[in-house]
């Protein structure tokens, strides 16, 4: 009579992986771990950044209330207040062989141009703010908060690096536009000048982005190994 042989698994297939609680716990325990006195100091120094960015945020409050002035001053020149319209004037620089009595087109592009440049010099600083926190301060806890800004989900120090170069380059550009614009009132030597440092802030967003590009692919292929 023949016997008839059980199949029986691998044991090496029996072996438990281990338990996701498991391995929650264990996170925990090491983050409630306490610190050494030196680096909980070292560690807690970061908070010395904090005034430097609520000074940040003062000089935003700053930028808003030019930003408010130079529009009031446009909006009155529109109807004809002549002090309004020479203070647009002196304050974008704009210089003529006559007086000006009345706004024109130019006048308006580069006062609307201005006042485009302190909007990106404010979403720098509120990317520097923000993104800096977040990335070297302290966490802020806004996932799946209704308001939170999409660039923010993604940010570390890398992205918030090529993102302020890409910041730069729009404000540079913006008042390269602004001197060629208004470019009699400037010398050859300032109009060449500001296009070299353009062309650098290019040459500096393109190095760092590819900087970035290169890290972050060595680190998914050590990531693979």
């Amino acid at each position: 009579m023949n016997q008839h042989s059980q199949h029986t698994p691998d044991a090496q297939d029996a072996s438990p992986s281990p338990a996701p609680d498991e391995a929650l716990s264990r996170a925990t325990v090491i983050a409630a771990r306490p610190l050494r006195p030196l680096p909980a100091l070292i560690f807690a120094s970061r908070w010395l950044q904090l005034p430097l960015y609520l000074g940040l945020i003062v000089a935003q409050a700053v930028y808003v209330e030019h930003f408010l002035m130079e529009l009031w001053h446009l909006v009155m020149a529109a109807f004809g207040d002549q002090h309004a319209l020479d203070a647009l004037v002196t304050s974008i620089g704009y210089r003529s062989d006559v007086p000006v009595t009345k706004i024109n087109e130019t006048v308006i592009m580069l006062v609307v141009l201005a006042l485009i440049d302190v909007v990106m010099i404010s979403n720098l600083l509120i990317m520097v703010i923000v993104g800096g926190y977040e990335t070297f301060v302290s966490r802020m806890d806004l996932e799946g908060h209704r308001d939170q800004p999409e660039w923010l989900s993604h940010v570390n120090a890398s992205v918030l690096k090529v993102k302020l170069a890409m910041s730069i380059i729009g404000i540079s550009s913006i008042h390269l536009l602004k001197t060629f614009i208004n470019a009699d009132n400037y010398s050859d030597r300032t109009l060449i000048a500001q296009t070299v440092i353009h062309l650098a802030f290019l040459a500096s967003a393109m190095a760092i982005a590819y900087t970035d590009k290169l890290m972050s692919s060595a680190y998914k292929q050590d990531g693979h190994h």
